[in-house]
């Protein structure tokens, strides 16, 4: 079967589920996109590494890819696998210097590796076609309510209306979410203040 390439194209709250997030990743060249509900935990863990953020301790993924690294094993891909009433299954493919080893996953731990990897994505076609979204050019471009997160984009919840606090008020909010590792909330309230600079 032919493989996919697929590429994080935004990371926001879930619609459909409360205290879950929602990770897009689209088609690299194309139109198509493919919504995976994933957990808070690894949306921040995704959003800390697009961001290049340093937490003051290594999260779980963090310690994963210093674990692989210290024994020589790098991840060469991701691969979406299998989908199964509605549920995403994923391998890592690992390379060492004597052989290559798929280890399953969960599909959003594996997506947190990859970015700390720089390793790509993929899927299959029959994925895609059963899960995927096909969004038009004008729907591409559309980006209402969206932040810029590294590469990807990260959506702000209209709960928080960063942009009618004080400077005083951003900057307490954030060193508040810092020390509770909330670094979703960091982000956004970090690119409010950088919009005021």
């Amino acid at each position: 079967m032919k493989k996919i390439e697929l590429e994080i194209v935004a990371l926001s709250h879930s619609i459909t589920q409360t205290h879950s997030y929602a990770v897009v990743l689209g088609e690299t060249n194309g139109l198509r996109r493919l919504p995976i509900v994933i957990g808070g935990f690894e949306a921040q863990a995704i959003a800390v590494a697009l961001e290049r953020m340093q937490p003051s301790r290594p999260l779980t993924h963090d310690l994963m890819k210093n674990f692989m690294s210290a024994f020589n094993v790098d991840l060469q891909e991701i691969l979406i696998s299998d989908l199964q009433e509605g549920i995403f299954f994923s391998k890592l493919v690992c390379y060492t210097e004597n052989d290559t080893v798929e280890i399953d996953s969960r599909t959003s731990d594996a997506i947190a590796l990859a970015v700390r990897f720089g390793c790509p994505i993929y899927t299959f076609e029959h994925i895609l076609e059963n899960a995927g979204i096909l969004m038009d050019e004008q729907e591409s471009s559309k980006s209402k309510n969206i932040e810029t997160v590294g590469t990807s984009s990260i959506e702000v919840s209209p709960a928080d209306d960063l942009s009618s606090m004080s400077i005083d008020e951003l900057q307490n909010m954030l060193n508040t979410v810092l020390e509770n590792e909330d670094y979703i909330k960091a982000i956004a309230i970090r690119d409010e203040l950088n919009k005021r600079k």
